[in-house]
């Protein structure tokens, strides 16, 4: 699956024609999907290598993950299906741009900051991080969406003030992921 894009994709026996690669992440490739009515995004679990992160079981991660941010109370997709089996994910489809995108255009607006700084009070009272790399946000109605659903306990150096935010404006950070990716 690394080097093509699938045609269709099912979700414990539903069909879905696959629009458009969205990304890949560390854990999986997410494309736009739909079925004739709606689109979503449906998320393949990959086990390519991962040099700086490691995983045990990604699909039981995934949805052990989506239940603790759900609890906390992170605005993100809804997980709509999960099939076991075939290591997919289908979820809500949030349409907006990305902060990624946002920041290449100059176009982060405070709210958005501030947004974000919300969640991690949420997040840190709950002795947690989630993955504050600006390709993992979207816009959708002037609401800040955290699409991803990884998460993993607080450890300081990971949060948003010490590594996140230096990817939310044209730092040098940001600019040199931008010249190698």
């Amino acid at each position: 699956m690394a080097n093509t894009i699938p045609t269709e994709l099912s979700v414990n026996g539903r069909l879905f024609s696959i629009i458009k690669l969205l990304g890949k992440g560390k854990g999986g490739y997410s494309y736009l999907a739909t079925d004739g009515t709606d689109k979503y995004v449906l998320k393949q679990i990959h086990h390519e290598p991962c040099s700086y992160y490691h995983f045990g079981n990604k699909i039981q991660s995934e949805l052990n993950d989506y239940n603790r941010l759900k609890e906390i109370g992170i605005t993100m997709p809804q997980m709509l299906d999960i099939d076991i089996e075939n290591e997919r994910i289908l979820k809500e489809y949030i349409e907006g741009d990305t902060i990624f995108d946002m920041v290449k255009t100059d176009s982060v607006k405070p709210e958005y900051l501030e947004q974000v700084k919300a969640m991690c009070r949420l997040l840190y009272a709950s002795n947690t991080n989630i993955d504050y790399f600006p390709t993992n946000f979207v816009v959708q109605n002037e609401k800040l969406y955290y699409i991803d659903y990884e998460c993993n306990d607080y450890m300081e150096e990971w949060n948003f003030e010490n590594w996140g935010i230096k990817y939310w404006s044209k730092t040098s950070e940001f600019l040199e992921y931008l010249n190698t990716h």
